[in-house]
């Protein structure tokens, strides 16, 4: 048989959360705020779909049925708040921490009023927040494993790209060695081919290694990793040039290091190197017979170093300017663009803190220009 007293009980507590609902949340955002992941989170973004839950555990009390229950939670909101919250930043400890939060609000809210959360009031609570918990998990582990794929499938996208620019300069270079001349110039032709040749080659082995040793990692699954330092750019760019020279070569375009000798950056310097890769490269497939600038300059007052890649050739639409970076904004006119170099440039640059733009120039062609901040004071 029923108790009626325990009934009369459960509505209290519904009445006494209906009535205190707002310094109940007002108690809660206190607590949560204190967690990493929420400081940062406005009210709307941080209160999320606790109202409606701290609603629906008023239901819970009233109804007292745990098929209705169950029923009410399969139809709520804590599966979106699971995945609301991979978007927030959440990691999973902090995601069952706001729901345990409200259960100690909950409790301290009803023993303040002279109630007891025991018996079957005790079971409903936790049936309610136990349940949007698993829910709100069950959500947000899915979430994540799919924004792991993504980001696997970008990296491997990115490191295909990259692969692209040195195996094609060693294709052009084996073919200046296959075609020179049995002379003297020739074999002084075929010397220095065989150097550049090495190079590309010891560069498509740092890359290769480079993927091993993330793949052997989670770095790969969470973003893009940094390891900075300071170093000279001049040399970087230079390197770039030998080694992109055999690309150049054949649409007779000039590169030209506009790098002053002493400027120093602090970034990650392969991820760097691929930066300028990338803008080289795309420079020269618009620029035939015409001329490839690098360049960078320190601006003192802002902290940061400035780099461009500037070129006279065939330059960029107007329409083009503000997406140019996006995945997939690939070349229609061009056989096999994928669009994914320039958003290779925005990824690095972005993950450095700085920021790129691409303009027109006054005359011929067009150029980009990224930022990198200074090292920390």
């Amino acid at each position: 048989m029923a108790n009626p007293a325990a009934g009369d009980d459960l509505r209290r507590i519904a009445a006494l959360i209906r009535e205190h609902r707002e310094p109940l949340l007002l108690n809660w955002r206190a607590q949560v705020r204190k967690l990493s992941s929420a400081r940062h989170l406005d009210v709307p973004t941080l209160t999320d779909h606790i109202p409606v839950l701290v609603d629906e555990l008023a239901v819970a009390f009233e109804t007292s049925s745990d098929a209705a229950i169950d029923a009410s939670l399969e139809l709520g909101s804590s599966p979106a708040h699971g995945s609301q919250r991979v978007q927030d930043g959440f990691n999973i400890g902090e995601v069952v921490a706001e729901y345990n939060i409200l259960r100690g609000c909950v409790h301290d809210l009803v023993e303040a009023a002279n109630l007891r959360l025991e018996g079957r009031a005790f079971h409903i609570l936790n049936q309610v927040l136990d349940g949007a918990i698993g829910l709100a998990v069950e959500t947000y582990a899915t979430e994540q494993a799919l924004d792991v794929q993504h980001r696997r499938e970008e990296y491997l996208a990115f490191v295909a790209h990259d692969l692209r620019t040195p195996l094609g300069a060693i294709a052009l270079t084996a073919r200046v060695i296959e075609q020179a001349p049995e002379t003297q110039a020739g074999a002084a032709l075929r010397a220095d081919m065989l150097r550049r040749l090495q190079r590309n080659v010891h560069k498509l082995e740092g890359l290769v290694a480079k993927v091993l040793e993330e793949n052997s990692s989670l770095e790969t699954e969470v973003g893009v990793k940094l390891e900075r330092r300071r170093f000279e750019l001049w040399p970087v760019v230079e390197s770039l040039i030998h080694d992109l020279h055999p690309v150049a070569g054949t649409s007779s375009t000039s590169l030209i290091n506009a790098v002053p000798g002493d400027l120093v950056v602090y970034a990650d310097a392969g991820m760097l190197s691929r930066i300028f890769q990338n803008l080289i490269a795309n420079a020269i497939t618009y620029t035939p017979r015409g001329e490839v600038l690098i360049g960078a300059t320190e601006q003192p007052s802002d902290a940061v170093v400035e780099c461009w890649v500037s070129d006279t050739g065939a330059g960029i639409p107007f329409d083009l300017l503000t997406t140019i970076f996006e995945k997939g904004a690939g070349d229609p006119d061009r056989h096999g663009s994928a669009g994914l170099g320039l958003a290779i440039v925005k990824t690095f640059v972005e993950a450095h803190g700085g920021a790129v733009a691409a303009e027109r120039n006054d005359g011929p062609g067009a150029t980009i220009r990224f930022t990198l901040p200074g090292a920390p004071g």
